[in-house]
């Protein structure tokens, strides 16, 4: 007796470039405490859906098996972003429900012009709904209004179980390619499921790019609900996130720059950038014993790559939530 035919995977149409390269980056900063830097370029996955956003969203497209997509986001999330470019390459119509009603009467800024100009319908709700967006009560009113009561529901971020399953083949791609894999962290999602995909002998390093110090206990639960426990050794440094989400300052525009002209490599500057930094500042504290080989996961490229330029908010900005897409 044969089982059930699987059914057809939606998102090998879009033709992934996976494993994504990993490539060596010469740079006296690390080479002089005697560290190697590898670049796990995941930017290079797809051209519209980059780095931890393809390994986040393809499972979550083959679980919606059609139906429209409906996510979370705020004004600049990449996330959505990335939701909306899946939904025109694969012809799935696509709803974001974007954190702040007062922008629903504004113009909309780069970012939300490209999930718009890629079909998704914007659907804007107060702060203090979008803080409750989990809870059931709160969601289903959210869908109600949103005319998407049919949709299937990905997190803000992307970052669910599937998701953190998705990612596990991240860390299976480095097994013995480096001592310690290094990424910047909004939600969680993507550590949680690298950790669990390297050998026991590899550390999984975070960079959060928010404030607040919830994001540890956070992993773990994800980590338990993707796999039923915790998984790999990880851990956190929170020293820079330079003001928190969607912040940048001078000294980091300034780093990305030197960085970009380094090693010819775009530096998005709300994610990647705030993890090279963070790592070419532990490798000066000694962080790193001598010998150790660190493979930083650049997981996205600036939106200027899109052929638009963002104007995100630097230091003096008020978006200071827990919004990480």
């Amino acid at each position: 007796m044969t089982g059930q035919p699987s059914a057809p995977d939606p998102t090998a149409a879009l033709d992934p470039r996976l494993p994504s390269p990993l490539q060596e980056a010469a740079d006296e900063r690390f080479a002089r405490h005697g560290v190697r830097l590898l670049l796990k370029r995941d930017d290079l996955i797809h051209p519209r859906l980059v780095g931890n956003k393809w390994r986040k969203l393809a499972p979550n497209l083959r679980a919606a098996a059609g139906r429209p997509l409906l996510t979370f986001g705020g004004a600049y999330s990449n996330h959505l972003r990335a939701t909306a470019a899946a939904g025109h390459l694969l012809g799935l119509p696509t709803i974001g429900v974007v954190r702040g009603q007062e922008l629903a009467d504004r113009p909309l800024n780069p970012s939300l012009s490209r999930c718009a100009a890629d079909g998704m319908r914007l659907h804007f709700i107060d702060r203090s709904t979008y803080r409750h967006k989990s809870d059931p009560v709160t969601l289903a009113t959210v869908l109600r209004d949103a005319g998407a009561q049919d949709a299937y529901v990905v997190p803000e971020g992307g970052s669910n179980s599937l998701a953190v399953r998705g990612c596990r083949d991240l860390g299976v791609e480095l097994r013995g390619r480096a001592d310690v894999v290094a990424l910047a962290c909004g939600t969680g999602g993507t550590l949680a499921g690298l950790a669990a995909g390297l050998t026991p002998d590899q550390r999984a390093l975070g960079i959060p790019v928010l404030k607040g110090g919830f994001l540890e206990e956070e992993i773990r639960r994800l980590q338990d609900r993707a796999f039923g426990g915790p998984r790999g050794d990880w851990r956190l440094d929170d020293r820079f996130h330079f003001g928190g989400y969607a912040r940048t300052t001078p000294e980091l525009d300034a780093f990305a720059a030197d960085f970009e002209a380094r090693h010819s490599l775009p530096v998005e500057r709300l994610y990647v950038a705030k993890l090279l930094h963070g790592l070419v500042a532990l490798a000066a504290e000694g962080a790193f014993p001598r010998g150790t080989t660190v493979a930083a996961v650049i997981t996205g490229r600036p939106f200027e790559e899109f052929g638009e330029v963002e104007h995100t908010p630097r230091e003096n900005s008020r978006d200071d939530s827990r919004n990480t897409s």
